[in-house]
């Protein structure tokens, strides 16, 4: 009989204690019984449920407290909701505000955050010479390839200047993630929650935008030449690891199962789609309008890109709860006048080959608090599902892995579908790093075609890369807008007094935001949100395991420990690759054959060593 042993971590939070992770290790090979894998949401807060009744105009601004950490995310998959279903969207140079601010208060800000502050310290110096030690040896023998711009000679200077607070990554993560909000806060008037999004607008205070855009673009100077510097490290970095055989620890799916609905609206698209018209036509319009999204669309189900259209990932998306702590929905929602089988395309949910109650426009959350029961109901996360038009049903990774593969094979900006992804950043310079990287760069990543924790920290690196060119994209464009006096940002908008719809999907730091909406006379009937986190940690069905649970599955331990020690460090590198965080004081427990064989009560133990 194989020696086994159940590892549990519990909380590995976003922010703030939301999820664990469980699995049973077959000791002798290192590796996870794949269908004992659970990852679970620990906590209810209710959202959906108590935006019943309320005004959708507000939705942003309540949405926007899901998360001290992305509520730009949720407020702009929100407001993109109310446009469609207020049949009104910005006039030009309030979608390049819009896109300005959600650029830098999410993704300029949050990428780097993660990486070396939430993910970086599980490859640290602190971490990796206590539980890795001959990997932290091969470190310091093996020179980066890139020391003679960023300044560290070999990679385990790069492990010791990703130390909890006293490493100078982590430093400097901290002083440029408050110099993007900054930027943000210029267009938001506050972060974490925006205060200045409206229907069809934004109400940005404009007395002098000419200097608001000066402001801003101080700002975007200084954190071009941190997007260089920090992506040069973390190249090094995740080279050394892809080199010493570490490549797909954390892996998800063999053939991509990914999905991207696209980031950084074209101004001229998105503007001319709402100006008061239905909201059924503002739907027919929101393909076009996205496909020219400066980061594209795209769904990739067993490898193939099957499409990019925004209108087919709303009609594929379905939600059931056969694991999760929430009671059936379908015979109780088809009794409602807003209940709906088709979309204003014509299209049948789900494409006809499911049960349309299940799609998020008709899904109503009813909790049902019990007990963890890992054959049954385990997670407050429900199961989210792609249904395609063949009858296939998948799980859906989203991410910046995600949303780098499908723009490496789609024609873009950024490259020419050969898998490939490339960009190009302007000579700035900022004080607190090194002037070599003062100079134009271009950057090159061909994307790897799985997914795993180190290919996924990649991807996000490169991704703050091609958010600090959109953003030099949409200054230019808010420049020239000014001097054509075209600085009127709002369309006026009413409440329609028949039931309506939105959908509101746009890319954030985690993966894909998306909002779904019915409203009447003013009134949300209805109101479904899928944060970026909620496809990747879905709990396991008949389809499949989605991406947290299958990366662990995938996630052999390397920790050169015994097995009674084990800290489930790879467990956890492949949760944050996702959604990192990293709490100051996480509760793990060991346990053999239903024993507890260890407690582990501090995640941190000092300012400069980490366990997890």
């Amino acid at each position: 009989m194989a020696r086994t042993i159940e590892l549990k971590v519990d909380p590995i939070t976003r922010i703030a204690g939301h999820l664990g992770v469980r699995a049973v290790i077959d000791v002798d090979t290192r590796k996870p019984i794949p269908e004992t894998v659970r990852s679970f949401i620990t906590m209810f807060r209710g959202v959906e449920v108590f935006s019943v009744g309320r005004p959708p105009e507000d939705m942003p601004h309540i949405t926007s407290r899901l998360c001290g950490v992305c509520g730009s995310a949720h407020a702009n998959g929100s407001i993109i909701a109310v446009d469609m279903a207020y049949g009104v969207t910005p006039l030009e140079f309030g979608v390049v505000l819009r896109n300005l601010a959600h650029a830098m208060t999410d993704h300029i800000y949050d990428h780097p955050h993660i990486l070396n502050l939430l993910e970086g310290p599980d490859f640290s110096e602190s971490i990796v010479s206590k539980l890795t030690p001959s990997v932290w040896e091969e470190a310091k023998k093996t020179r980066a390839e890139h020391r003679d711009i960023h300044g560290m000679t070999t990679i385990a200077d790069i492990m010791r200047e990703l130390n909890p607070v006293t490493g100078k990554m982590w430093q400097l993560a901290v002083l440029f993630q408050r110099i993007a909000r900054e930027a943000g806060v210029l267009i938001y008037g506050r972060h974490s929650h925006p205060s200045t999004l409206i229907p069809g607008g934004i109400s940005t205070d404009l007395t002098d935008a000419q200097s608001l855009l000066i402001a801003y673009t101080y700002r975007l100077t200084k954190l071009t030449a941190w997007a260089k510097f920090n992506y040069l490290v973390w190249e090094d970095l995740l080279r050394f690891y892809e080199d010493i055989g570490y490549a797909l620890n954390g892996a998800t799916y063999e053939k991509p199962n990914v999905m991207s609905a696209g980031l950084f609206d074209d101004v001229e698209a998105y503007s001319s789609i709402g100006d008061n018209k239905e909201w059924e036509d503002v739907y027919k319009g929101i393909d076009e309008a996205t496909e020219k999204r400066t980061i594209v669309p795209g769904l990739m189900l067993d490898g193939e890109l099957v499409s990019t259209k925004y209108t087919d990932m709303n009609v594929s998306t379905m939600e059931h709860v056969e694991h999760s702590f929430y009671d059936e929905w379908a015979d109780k929602v088809r009794k409602q006048e807003w209940y709906t089988e088709t979309d204003p395309l014509g299209n049948k949910l789900l494409w006809g080959h499911q049960d349309p109650a299940y799609h998020p426009w008709n899904k109503v959350t009813i909790p049902k608090p019990m007990a963890i029961d890992w054959n049954d109901k385990y997670t407050w996360g429900a199961h989210v599902r792609i249904v395609w038009k063949d009858g296939r049903v998948r799980p859906i990774e989203v991410g910046p892995y995600a949303r780098m593969l499908i723009l490496s094979v789609r024609p873009n900006r950024y490259g020419s579908g050969n898998g490939v992804v490339k960009v190009t950043l302007p000579r700035a310079c900022t004080d607190e790093v090194p002037p070599t990287v003062c100079e134009e760069m271009t950057f090159e990543w061909k994307v790897p075609r799985r997914s795993s924790t180190i290919y996924r920290l990649w991807a996000r690196a490169f991704n703050t890369l091609v958010d600090v060119d959109a953003a030099w994209l949409n200054v230019l464009k808010a420049l020239e807008l000014v001097r054509n006096g075209k600085i009127q940002t709002s369309r006026p908008w009413g409440h329609p007094g028949r039931v309506t719809r939105g959908a509101g999907f746009v890319e954030v730091p985690r993966g894909t935001v998306r909002h779904w909406l019915v409203q009447k006379g003013g009134k949300v009937l209805n109101y479904q949100i899928h944060a970026a986190t909620t496809p990747n940690v879905s709990p396991f069905d008949k389809y499949g395991r989605s991406p947290y649970e299958e990366s662990v599955a995938n996630a052999p331990i390397t920790e050169e420990t015994p097995p009674d020690e084990w800290q489930g460090l790879d467990f956890v590198r492949a949760i944050r690759s996702f959604d990192p965080c990293l709490p100051c004081a996480a509760h793990l427990e060991f346990s053999r054959n239903g024993k507890v064989v260890k407690v582990l009560e501090k995640a941190i133990k000092d300012v400069t060593s980490c366990y997890l």
